[in-house]
């Protein structure tokens, strides 16, 4: 009897073992229709021969990651609106939100990973569909987090092909100048025109993409990488910022919390930088009008005085960011760009900005639902 029980156990467990490794070499198929809408919510200045600076804000769910095809569907809508309307052009530089890469990690995986109501249950579903990629990221992992840092690591490789794949390709199918928001890569570095990874860090890179679809320069590493991101990212010295030329002028880029500090701003300058793009994404429905909580795990630089807490996070990022320190960098024009829509459980808020010397314009966030285009003739 008791050989028998272990039989059946044995039997059991290898048939559990045997659905679940079918299961997870199972392919899924997307049926998702994204809201492909967008409309002009700002544009100043008249067209002219210098080109332009586009935000393109787009409004993101999981669902849009499930195949590249469908990603670079719904971030081609938002292009082909703006074509419509006249703002494209060989001059156009056009910049997306921080992270629109970073969700490249869920890219064909399993209904249940864009259906999960959280962000840790559908991590906890990423994990369970790629037993033996986790396994071999969780021995090179680096982050004092070192799930988080796996789960981004192990498909690494796939994600930078893909990024350049998404992003390059609408810049040549557009003929523009994209700055495509950012990814969270190992170790990454651009060789002979291709992006590639390493065994290195975790880092919050934005790489800008020509009218050709190849990468201009090196990818941009975050500097002053938030609370969230501090346990699984490492920060990138303000030296290593580099202007890139574009047919518009020369562009600095700025990923999110590093517009905040004047270092960056400091190294541009040196560079005469004249445009500069900061793409941004702020979690939490709502936050954009809620106290400011301060430099979120970062050092507060010694030219702030505000203390957390007597403005909003909206009124802070007009007074503290990019819309007050753009002319010490010497650039003409600043935008920054937020993600919306609904990632899971992780909210999203901001409303993008243009700054042009003392002028600062915000997007109207009021007026329902789809992506937002906002433009600067130059």
């Amino acid at each position: 009897m008791r050989r028998l029980f272990r039989y059946t156990l044995a039997t059991t467990a290898l048939i559990v073992l045997g659905a679940y490794a079918l299961w997870t070499d199972l392919p899924t198929d997307a049926h998702y229709l994204s809201d492909l809408r967008s409309e002009v919510a700002l544009n100043h200045g008249l067209p002219g021969d210098n080109g332009n600076l586009l935000g393109i804000e787009p409004e993101m769910f999981s669902g849009d990651y499930h195949t590249v095809d469908l990603l670079r569907l719904k971030l081609a809508a938002y292009l082909h609106k703006a074509r419509d309307e006249g703002l494209l052009n060989g001059k156009t530089v056009a910049v997306l939100p921080e992270h629109i890469g970073t969700w490249l990690v869920i890219s064909g995986e399993k209904a249940e990973v864009y259906q999960a109501q959280t962000l840790d249950n559908a991590m906890a579903w990423l994990a369970a569909s790629n037993p033996l990629k986790l396994g071999r990221a969780l021995l090179l992992a680096k982050g004092d987090d070192r799930l988080q840092d796996a789960l981004l690591r192990m498909k690494s490789a796939d994600m930078a092909r893909d990024y350049q794949a998404v992003f390059g390709g609408l810049a040549k199918d557009f003929g523009i100048t994209l700055v495509a928001g950012s990814i969270v890569l190992p170790d990454p570095r651009v060789e002979a025109g291709q992006l590639v990874v390493g065994d290195g860090p975790l880092y919050n890179v934005s790489l800008v993409f020509g009218s050709d679809g190849a990468p201009l320069g090196q990818p941009q590493r975050k500097v002053y990488p938030i609370r969230d991101e501090q346990s699984f990212t490492a920060a990138a010295p303000a030296s290593d910022l580099r202007v890139v030329d574009t047919p518009a002028g020369r562009l600095g880029v700025l990923i999110c919390a590093d517009s905040w500090y004047p270092a960056g701003y400091a190294e541009l300058s040196k560079q005469n930088v004249q445009l500069l793009a900061v793409p941004a994404f702020l979690t939490g429905n709502g936050n954009w009008s809620k106290p400011w909580g301060g430099y979120n795990g970062s050092p507060t630089p010694s030219d702030v005085v505000l203390q957390p807490g007597s403005v909003s996070e909206g009124q802070a990022w007009q007074q503290l960011a990019m819309a007050n320190r753009l002319g010490s960098s010497g650039a003409q024009v600043g935008i920054t760009v937020f993600m919306r829509g609904q990632l899971w459980n992780l909210g999203s808020d901001g409303q993008s900005l243009l700054a042009n010397g003392q002028d600062v314009s915000l997007v109207n966030e009021s007026r329902g639902h789809g992506g937002r285009l906002l433009n600067i003739w130059l």
